[in-house]
């Protein structure tokens, strides 16, 4: 099992390819707050709810001080559909290799509908302004996250 990331370490450095192609990397936000979210796979109704839920909040989550990047599996080109499909606002990454899926301590061992199988852990960092993360939370569920979220880091509607 991947460990697990626990606030005031160190959040691991990675690049990604988002859905239009272009490299984005955490150093990118560097002395600005980021929520990374890792999610099992796009255009499903769990991911679905819980990108919405990102992007309906997006302006009030910047307006504190927030990026969001939602991080996945997917590959780019599935990426760039699901934006368009739901009309997305949020940046969406891909991690096809799950390297910094592990990295977080985002790929492991899960029960699913009672077997242990090893997949992708709903979960999401809150990155600080020094690069160290603040908050950690693993196994999330999808909907009513990011409301709880917001609660956890006193962000008004």
């Amino acid at each position: 099992m991947t460990s697990r990331l626990e606030p005031g370490d160190q959040a691991p450095a990675f690049s990604l390819t988002d859905d239009t192609g272009k490299t984005v990397s955490l150093s990118d936000f560097a002395g600005r707050k980021v929520i990374v979210y890792f999610y099992p796979a796009a255009m499903t109704p769990g991911c679905t709810k819980q990108a919405c839920d990102f992007s309906d909040s997006i302006e009030t989550l910047r307006r504190d001080g927030y990026e969001v990047l939602g991080i996945s599996k997917d590959a780019p080109a599935k990426l760039a559909k699901f934006r368009e499909r739901d009309q997305l606002t949020i940046t969406l990454l891909s991690d096809t290799d799950l390297a910094v899926h592990r990295a977080y301590g985002a790929f492991g061992e899960k029960k699913l509908y009672g077997k242990t199988v090893e997949g992708v852990l709903r979960s999401t960092f809150v990155v600080a302004e020094d690069g160290t993360v603040s908050h950690a939370f693993y196994n999330v569920k999808a909907t009513g996250h990011v409301a709880k979220l917001r609660r956890d880091l006193g962000i008004a509607d």
